[in-house]
């Protein structure tokens, strides 16, 4: 068996919160619209429910990309552009998010932080 190290327990960890923040997001978008057709108090309670674990996980996101980025040495001018390029849109999709809760008119907000979201897995799928 392989040997358990700080590193995998680092990645789990980011991986875990990028499986709750972005595949939350995509199941919440599809199941919103059956939501608001039984009112939309229900629809409230379920974002509320989502937030409780999507906040975490964000926050763990951030935290085990900022450990990610701290253990990365002597990369090219490639990897060090798309890092940026990832962590702008990290920030998009957190702030679009945050806007999302606060927001009375979500689609275009909630769009942006879940297309966000997905670009963020994508970079770091090329960063990995």
């Amino acid at each position: 068996m392989l040997p358990v190290s700080l590193t995998t327990i680092r990645v789990f960890l980011h991986v875990l919160a990028a499986t709750v923040w972005v595949g939350g997001q995509l199941t919440l978008a599809f199941l919103v619209p059956a939501l608001r057709a039984t009112g939309a108090e229900t629809t409230r309670v379920a974002a509320r429910a989502f937030n409780r674990v999507a906040w975490p996980a964000f926050a763990v996101l951030v935290a085990t990309g900022v450990w990610n980025m701290l253990q990365v040495s002597g990369t090219s001018d490639a990897y060090r552009t798309t890092l940026h390029v990832k962590t702008a849109v990290v920030l998009v999709s957190g702030v679009a998010a945050f806007l999302h809760t606060r927001a009375t008119s979500k689609g275009l907000i909630a769009a942006i932080s879940g297309l966000s979201a997905l670009a963020a897995l994508f970079l770091g799928i090329m960063l990995g």
